[in-house]
């Protein structure tokens, strides 16, 4: 007994296309979806390094405020009261100190000292005026593509005058 399979002529047709490769519509798809995922990837790292140099920038503002807060501890009241000599009202900083040229330095940050008798209320009068309040105000420009985005930041704290500063000059 012989078995005799027959083909029907279509799908012979539809063998010998698949063998011979893809439609032009298909190429055409398959571009535009590698296209698509091409340009997402791109996008998707610039998106991320961006994000990664604005945390830099925040964390060396945060690093420059608590640096200037940091040397206030060590001021005894009449520098902390001086804000000529000690305690400057303005100062730059730059991203990057150790940068050779003036552009390998990364953004400047540009920020301001004041100290301050507290607000009446916020402690008991009779203390008040042994008390300053601190603030450090930053505020830096980050030039992101073609646009430039201006930051602010700000940290207060409290001096007192019979406060730590004491135990250190003896004062």
């Amino acid at each position: 007994m012989k078995i005799v399979l027959k083909c029907k002529r279509g799908s012979a047709e539809r063998a010998n296309r698949r063998a011979r490769g893809h439609t032009f519509a298909e190429v055409l798809v398959a571009a535009g979806i590698l296209g698509f995922m091409g340009t997402s990837l791109y996008a998707a790292f610039s998106a991320g390094f961006c994000l990664i140099q604005s945390t830099r920038e925040n964390l060396r503002a945060t690093q420059i405020m608590m640096q200037k807060l940091e040397s206030v501890r060590l001021f005894t009241w009449s520098q902390v009261c001086d804000t000529t000599d000690y305690l400057k009202s303005t100062f730059t900083e730059v991203y990057d100190p150790l940068g050779g040229k003036q552009g390998t330095r990364g953004a400047t940050y540009t920020g301001s000292v004041t100290a301050s008798v507290p607000a009446a209320g916020e402690l008991p009068e009779a203390y008040r005026t042994n008390m300053r309040t601190i603030t450090v105000s930053l505020s830096w420009t980050n030039n992101s593509g073609a646009d430039a985005i201006v930051h602010q930041r700000k940290m207060t704290t409290r001096v007192a005058r019979y406060g730590m500063q004491n135990y250190i000059w003896g004062n």
